[in-house]
């Protein structure tokens, strides 16, 4: 079982920053995969960046080169930097995990979800 709490949502001007947090708690990051995924109004939840149990990242590439997945196994919290952030980034931010694994970015695949954090950029 594992237990994740996102904080850090809030409202910025296109352009600004902001970082989420992840606090996980069951398992420690050695042995799970996590990620984060988003999800607008009227559409489908989708894949945003991964961090593998090895420490390999990964994004999307609508993200790509703006945002930052990272960690901190000390505190077993997973981040977020996102940066030179759009109107389009404007949805609700899911932390997830799963036990370690092939790398995946389809929800299904993630057994843990947070409650998520509201990320709003306005223009």
């Amino acid at each position: 079982q594992v237990l994740l709490a996102e904080s850090g949502g809030g409202l910025r001007q296109a352009g600004g920053s902001l970082r989420l947090s992840c606090v996980a708690s069951g398992r420690t990051f050695s042995n799970i995969d996590m990620g984060w995924f988003r999800q607008a109004p009227g559409k489908e939840r989708e894949f945003v960046a991964a961090r593998r149990w090895s420490g390999a990242t990964y994004y999307a590439d609508s993200v790509k080169d703006r945002f930052t997945i990272s960690s901190d196994s000390a505190k077993n919290t997973l981040y977020l930097q996102m940066n030179s952030l759009k109107v389009e980034d404007t949805a609700v931010y899911y932390c997830a995990a799963r036990p370690r694994s092939n790398l995946s970015v389809r929800t299904n695949a993630y057994a843990y979800w947070g409650q998520g954090t509201q990320v709003t950029v306005s223009s």
